[in-house]
């Protein structure tokens, strides 16, 4: 900084407001700041900066990994959450451990090296608000717990996007139809989209009229291909599925291969909550509802900027917004067939 600060002919204080913003520089003092730092290739070190601020311009994205990873749909979430940091002149790390207790969050916050943090793969009752709660840690919600309270929280609405789907299938004739949702263990923990879109799929099928199956399914090809088998010998009726497992319909789709029927002249598929980029790689390219991943993942960001900017002040009122997953029409539906 003093070398800066000697080139740009300026006080060493001067450098140091151009930088953290805490007092009004000319433009043309700035800019010759700039044009110093960028001639001696200086860099800030963002940890120093974060001792006299108080801010380390660092959020956590607490993102445990899945039993099913990380794949293109989920990361459409962290990169539209990074996108959002990003331009605030923030960076985002990703943090895919569990956190159990609040040693475990000590050892992520590094002692006041985050300024705040955004939680996913958010369950029902989530122990990580009381977590983040004691530790005094500003944070948003990509999902939300059952009883969210004044967390601010961005969610997929999983009521309304199951009430489309079974709309979509019923409009095409459908009378009986399943649901492959995500793994018993998920359910089994309160994992909210596992546990939401099962009530949601349940209640838009019977206020449709429809005869309607569910299973739990583990995300992986074998497991949907045995789920469907299953479905299909319970309910053989049965001429369409709603998917919420990405991984498990490639299964699904060898299931219908091997007793030779194709999509969607014999069966139906619509995926929920599955990316385009995901369902294009299927043959023939799945009917979709795909999450509004990149801007809930913004959304999250800005809920908790607006935590950060009121610091000192009033906290702000808690943003909590549900938003629809949108029909991207494949070729995997199709009116039901006609069968003996």
């Amino acid at each position: 900084m003093i070398d800066v600060a000697q080139r740009a002919d300026v006080a060493l204080s001067t450098v140091s407001y151009a930088l953290n913003g805490t007092r009004a520089i000319s433009d043309g003092t700035r800019r010759r700041i700039l044009q110093a730092m960028e001639e001696l290739g200086y860099r800030p070190n963002a940890l120093a900066r974060g001792l006299a601020s108080k801010r380390t311009n660092i959020l956590a994205l607490l993102f445990p990994t899945p039993e099913r990873g990380l794949g293109v749909t989920e990361m459409e979430f962290a990169t539209g959450a990074a996108d959002a940091a990003r331009e605030r002149g923030y960076h985002l790390i990703l943090s895919p451990s569990e956190l159990r207790n609040v040693h475990d969050l000590e050892q992520l916050t590094g002692q006041g090296l985050i300024d705040g943090a955004i939680v996913m793969e958010v369950r029902l009752d989530d122990e990580r608000v009381e977590l983040l709660a004691q530790a005094g840690i500003p944070f948003s919600m990509i999902g939300r717990p059952r009883e969210p309270g004044s967390i601010s929280y961005a969610d997929i609405d999983f009521e309304q996007t199951t009430r489309d789907a079974i709309a979509h299938l019923a409009g095409l004739g459908h009378r009986c139809v399943g649901f492959l949702n995500h793994s018993p263990s998920a359910f089994s923990v309160g994992y909210g989209p596992t546990v939401r879109a099962a009530d949601g799929f349940r209640h838009a099928a019977s206020g449709a009229g429809l005869v309607h199956v569910e299973r739990l399914c583990d995300d992986n090809a074998p497991a949907g291909r045995a789920a469907f088998h299953e479905l299909r010998a319970g309910s053989p009726e049965l001429t369409g599925l709603v998917v919420m497992n990405e991984r498990a319909v490639v299964g699904v789709i060898d299931a219908l291969d091997e007793i030779g029927w194709t999509v969607p002249d014999d069966f139906s598929l619509v995926s929920i909550v599955s990316s385009t980029q995901v369902t294009e790689m299927m043959r023939p390219k799945l009917t979709t509802f795909e999450p509004p991943s990149a801007e809930l993942g913004r959304l999250g960001v800005q809920m908790l900027f607006d935590q950060l900017d009121a610091e000192g002040d009033d906290p702000p009122p808690p943003t909590q917004e549900l938003l629809p997953c949108r029909l991207v029409v494949g070729g995997s539906s199709g009116p039901p067939p006609r069968r003996s």
